[in-house]
């Protein structure tokens, strides 16, 4: 079993399809969501390491890579869930690049649900890891479970300065545009706290006023 080194923390894929990756995210992606999205696959993938989890590194890294393509300014108008759309990107860049469709699919899950907590930890390694290393940059989940010196690497590679107010802000300038999109999901609380007037869905109320006699 591979265990985390100072020198594999900040190792990523060397491939033709990584490369590819890195090049449209940072072509296409603020610089904020493009060091974050490194940082994703780097814990991501030590915090598989430390799991003993068999991962495709490659699939890891264009899953972290676009995990957040979806909040940027194009997809603005699209009325789906950011995830959503950041997943679709994921697949088209991966169709265009010959990929089997079985990785699609695991790439475009990994996306798609990641901020779905207590669901992606039960699939495919590379589903769990992509909202491991969410939530390890994000929300701190697991922080002290990597050697300080580890993190340190990381974070000197890919630093992340005001991190917690610029990435709030991302994420409300994504999704403020299409807030019915955060009905049922955590996003909804970014909308709460920064969008003056918005009220959240609520299900125990969708279900009594449902066109249903009873």
């Amino acid at each position: 079993m591979t265990k985390n080194t100072i020198e594999n923390i900040t190792e990523a894929p060397d491939t033709e399809l990584a490369r590819a990756a890195t090049e449209l995210v940072r072509d296409t992606a603020s610089e904020l969501v493009y060091h974050h999205s490194r940082r994703v696959y780097f814990f991501g993938a030590a915090r598989g390491r430390d799991r003993g989890l068999s991962f495709d590194p490659e699939l890891l890294y264009v899953g972290a890579m676009f995990h957040d393509l979806g909040l940027g300014e194009a997809h603005r108008t699209s009325g789906r869930r950011f995830e959503v759309d950041g997943a679709d990107a994921a697949r088209r860049f991966l169709q265009a690049h010959g990929v089997p469709e079985d990785s699609v699919r695991r790439v475009w899950t990994a996306i798609a649900l990641h901020t779905t907590p207590g669901i992606p930890e039960f699939m495919e390694p590379e589903v769990a890891l992509v909202t491991a290393g969410v939530e390890y940059d994000v929300l701190g989940i697991g922080y002290h479970d990597l050697a300080p010196e580890h993190r340190d690497a990381i974070t000197a590679l890919h630093p992340r300065p005001d991190f917690k107010r610029r990435i709030l802000e991302s994420f409300t300038e994504g999704i403020a545009p299409k807030p019915d999109t955060t009905f049922g999901n955590i996003k909804a609380d970014v909308l709460r706290h920064f969008v003056p007037g918005f009220v959240p869905g609520d299900f125990v109320e969708t279900v009594q006023n449902s066109a249903w006699p009873e």
